[in-house]
């Protein structure tokens, strides 16, 4: 744990920039940012299981698409994931 206190006459302004830079000499912010967006690995058969859920799904649209039961610009647009 890290801990600093503010020396006598000290402004808060100094005593923020001491405190911030004892926190970045002591890697907390680098070990927080690295695991802010670490996803846990998934395994190679649930990825898989996923996969194939996701081709059923496509075709399934895709032939109700074709067959006129589905119109075609229902899903257009709303993707996500910036692609």
């Amino acid at each position: 744990m890290l801990e600093a206190k503010r020396k006598k006459g000290e402004s808060f302004e100094s005593f923020l920039r001491r405190f911030n830079k004892r926190l970045i000499q002591s890697g907390v912010i680098f070990e927080f940012k690295s695991k802010r967006y670490h996803a846990k690995d998934e395994s190679r058969n649930l990825q898989k299981t996923v996969a194939v859920a996701r081709k059923k799904y496509k075709d399934k649209i895709q032939f109700l698409k074709k067959i006129g039961k589905l119109p075609e610009d229902r899903f257009k647009g709303k993707r996500r994931g910036g692609r």
